[in-house]
């Protein structure tokens, strides 16, 4: 099980520049990680769910309490504009406090029928070894989604952050050291080296492996444990969100509110809208409100406070998202995107991608079908409600689905038919904590967040007990 060659480097998206790096576990490290969590966990899911709760909460305050030193952090690691960093850190704590709030409901025993001489219930016990892998795009907030309702149902968790953001897994673990976990509990690792996280996985320690990240790596990772019975996999994978903008909509608040969920993070999120559907009657007026929209928007140095839309993480990614314009415009779609000085004169050293507005978008189109990752805003014109249906459901991904209309009984009605684990009347790009965050097709499988969420990072174990009949 060698790394002695896995040096991992961080690559600024603002720069190109090396600006990180960090070595893996040697063999003795990656043998040792999932023993000693074992050894925690034996210890640790005898602590009362009051103890957990305040360990927990104590490192909320923590994390709340250093939400800007980490917002940079984030700037510096994957680019997203310093004006927007500390939000996911305040986000990720209101999250995290909601799932102490309900824990002790999610995690309450279900009782069984009455029944003179006997007692019967079922007592969600927690798992073992959780390895939770999180990616770079929001951190904190992903994290959370496993982290804290493993820590809450009594697991030991081992994680590993993405290279590209090393620090997030680091500042993780002290918080919570600080805040008064147990040793051995919480545990990091970095690794960009699938076979030794394969490994690592089907070590018979770890009871379940939660991913957040691309469908390859997802199904790399399901892979990985396949010959295993006692390990489960929850995965959170891509999305193609779609949404459909109807004829009654104020178009100019719905432009507004579009483009910031396909642009927002530059468009780098699992729930961006990366297809949108107008009615045909009002398709010319919702471009030219988008239009006036991205006009007002500013892309540059994400450490600027004024700037709305930084680099994309990668070289690579920014050929992959230029690749989908050029083969959409060669099949006969129109940049309509506007004039903006920002977005022709973006720093030549980063990965910047303006914000881009095409139309006379097809669904033959790659920007129709693969996941683009990138503030891309694709429109289609629709002639009817049962058409814009059809066309957000002709995808492989199912994470979530958007409707704007006045009209909101409609609107619910159509998303009765739309193929997604969270459908939006009037809102995008929002994973409610009180509600189950679960993809459908091929955007994942199992759930986090709401009380739902905790089912993952516990079992059930049923208890039958009988008065002694002398």
């Amino acid at each position: 099980m060698s790394s002695t060659n896995e040096t991992l480097t961080t690559i600024s998206p603002t720069t190109n520049q090396s600006i990180l790096t960090r070595e893996p576990p040697t063999d003795a490290q990656w043998t040792a990680l999932p023993k000693t969590a074992q050894a925690a966990f034996l210890k640790y899911r005898k602590t009362s769910l009051s103890h957990r709760q305040s360990i927990v909460s104590k490192a909320l305050s923590l994390l709340n309490d250093r939400q800007h030193d980490l917002a940079k952090e984030l700037t510096e690691q994957m680019g997203r504009p310093i004006a927007y960093g500390a939000k996911e850190v305040t986000t990720a704590v209101k999250r995290g406090e909601y799932l102490v709030k309900i824990s002790e409901k999610a995690l309450v025993d279900t009782p069984g029928e009455e029944e003179a001489g006997y007692r019967r219930w079922i007592r969600k016990t927690p798992l073992g070894v959780v390895v939770v892998l999180f990616p770079w795009n929001y951190p904190y907030l992903t994290l959370v989604n496993s982290l804290v309702p493993a820590l809450l149902a009594g697991n030991a968790v081992i994680i590993k952050p993405s290279p590209q953001t090393p620090t997030i897994a680091e500042r993780i673990c002290e918080i919570f050291k600080e805040a008064g976990l147990e040793e051995g509990v919480l545990q990091f690792f970095h690794s960009g080296n699938m076979g030794n996280i394969e490994k690592l996985v089907q070590a018979e320690e770890v009871k379940l492996v939660c991913f957040t990240g691309s469908v390859e790596g997802g199904l790399a990772v399901q892979k990985a444990v396949a010959g295993r019975v006692d390990c489960r996999v929850g995965l959170e994978l891509g999305g193609k969100d779609p949404a459909y903008v109807r004829g009654d909509v104020d178009l100019a608040w719905a432009a507004e509110e579009i483009v910031d969920g396909a642009v927002f993070n530059s468009g780098q999120s699992c729930c961006s809208l990366e297809r949108i559907y107008v009615d045909a009657k009002v398709h010319d007026e919702f471009v030219k409100e988008v239009q006036k929209v991205l006009a007002g928007y500013k892309v540059g140095d994400p450490s600027d406070g004024k700037t709305n839309v930084g680099p994309v993480i990668s070289k690579a990614a920014k050929k992959r998202i230029q690749n989908q314009i050029d083969d959409a415009v060669s099949r006969g779609a129109k940049n309509a995107t506007p004039e903006n000085a920002t977005f022709s004169n973006s720093p030549t050293d980063g990965n910047y991608v303006p914000p881009t507005l095409l139309t006379g978008v097809t669904h033959e189109m790659l920007i129709m079908k693969e996941e683009t990752f990138g503030p891309l805003i694709p429109v289609v014109s629709v002639s009817s409600d049962e058409e814009a249906v059809a066309l957000m459901n002709d995808s492989q991904y199912g994470l979530t689905a958007s409707i704007w209309t006045k009209d909101v009984a409609k609107g619910e009605e159509l998303a009765e038919d739309v193929e997604a684990g969270t459908v939006f009347v009037n809102r995008c790009d929002y994973p409610s904590p009180d509600l189950a965050w679960v993809g459908w097709k091929e955007s994942g499988k199992g759930q986090t967040l709401s009380v739902f969420g905790f089912e993952q990072f516990s079992r059930f174990k049923s208890w039958h007990l009988k008065d002694y009949p002398k």
